[in-house]
């Protein structure tokens, strides 16, 4: 039989500090990557190859990591096997390669890092659920580690290269990657039984047949897709529009704090509606958040404005889609469920969200880029809507 885990009981902090390291790596390492290659001699051609590898990589890896999981039940040891193997790999970044090698480095090292999250949260989301569904204040305790550990670094590995160049890159991956070992090194040990779930198996094809699931991983992917072009092309944008570099920074910073706000409270906002009202409802702020980006940029506080919405369209819709992928894909399809949402969310948009945006920004400039990613949101709008039309009213995030 399983093991019932008590909330009363059960620890979270090797979780915390599994999501505080993980998202440490990724604060530093993806913003100063393309600058440690330019570093070492690269060009732009394949400085933008190498960089494009963790999108690349999220098209396949987490579900392949995620089918091992839900077929062996042995969450928690391919996490460890995942971050020991990325370690290992990360300690090639000190030997001087080629493109062709550091292209094989770096696709070893993000196979393994782009699996472990949705194995992450199929473990934490068991975790911290109940016949309820998740509980949102405890998941959000945790979560919202990964964003000061985010935070954390991409300031002070900032701060660190200004001073001292990006010779120390290497040692920055090594040492954020040894703090995520020790992190999932900390993390119980459990295995889901071969057993666990009677009655008939339930496969994945099965529950995306689902119109309520076909159309949550539609609007998944235009929300996600609306981000992405922020992320990639929000500071060109702001650059070009004459502010500085410390405005730019002041930006970000400014909505990662409210990322951060919103998961240390929302467990007093997620229970006023169900899960499908604050798909809705996120989607239908990211409208408004990008027609101020694309119509009023030279507004600084509405900027800001725009950058405090990051709260719902970020924040609260990572949580309601770890929530609603939980209540979905029970038993042993909870991980693969969880990787789909990386696959489709973060692999297969920021694919398009690369290449259609940087086709449109050389036709038309970045601020058509914005306009694009208004359309996109009121389309994800529209998915959303009908995603709430055809779902289960009860179901909500405790």
């Amino acid at each position: 039989m399983r093991p019932t885990v008590s909330l009363a009981t059960s620890s979270l902090w090797p979780f915390a500090a599994l999501s505080a390291s993980y998202f440490a790596h990724v604060g530093f390492f993806n913003p100063y990557l393309p600058l440690w290659l330019n570093e070492i001699g690269l060009g732009l051609l394949a400085i933008g190859v190498l960089t494009s590898l963790p999108s690349a990589t999220r098209l396949f890896a987490p579900y392949l990591w995620a089918w091992l999981s839900d077929h062996t039940g042995h969450r928690v040891w391919l996490l460890r096997y995942c971050a020991m193997a990325a370690l290992l790999a990360s300690l090639a970044l000190w030997v001087e390669w080629g493109v062709v090698g550091l292209f094989g480095v770096l696709l070893l090292m993000f196979t393994h890092t782009s699996g472990m999250m949705p194995l992450s949260e199929t473990v934490l989301a068991q975790r911290v659920s109940t016949e309820g569904g998740i509980d949102v204040r405890r998941y959000g305790r945790v979560r919202v580690w990964g964003s000061l550990g985010f935070l954390a670094t991409v300031l002070l590995a900032g701060a660190w290269f200004e001073r001292h160049g990006m010779g120390s890159f290497p040692a920055w991956t090594a040492l954020t990657l040894l703090a995520v070992v020790v992190s999932v090194w900390l993390m119980p040990s459990t295995r889901e039984s071969g057993h666990a779930h009677a009655g008939e198996p339930v496969r994945v094809r099965s529950v995306l047949a689902g119109k309520p699931v076909r159309w949550f991983f539609i609007s998944l992917f235009l929300h996600v897709l609306t981000h992405i072009f922020i992320y990639i092309f929000f500071s060109l944008y702001l650059h070009e529009l004459g502010y500085s570099k410390t405005t730019i920074g002041l930006l970000w910073a400014f909505g990662v704090v409210v990322e951060i706000a919103w998961f240390l409270t929302q467990g007093r906002w997620m229970p006023l509606l169900p899960l499908r009202g604050w798909l809705l409802l996120a989607s239908a702020v990211l409208v408004l958040r990008m027609l101020v980006t694309a119509a009023l940029p030279h507004w600084l506080w509405l900027l800001f404005l725009a950058q405090a919405t990051h709260a719902i369209t970020f924040a609260a819709h990572h949580s309601v889609c770890i929530a609603w992928v939980s209540q979905h894909f029970p038993g042993r399809t909870q991980a693969r469920g969880q990787a789909l949402y990386s696959v489709v969310g973060y692999g297969v948009s920021g694919v398009v969200a690369g290449l259609l945006g940087g086709w449109v920004s050389s036709e038309w400039g970045l601020d058509a880029v914005f306009w694009v990613s208004v359309g996109v949101a009121v389309l994800a709008t529209a998915a959303a809507w009908i995603t709430a039309r055809t779902s289960a009213p009860t179901l909500r995030g405790r």
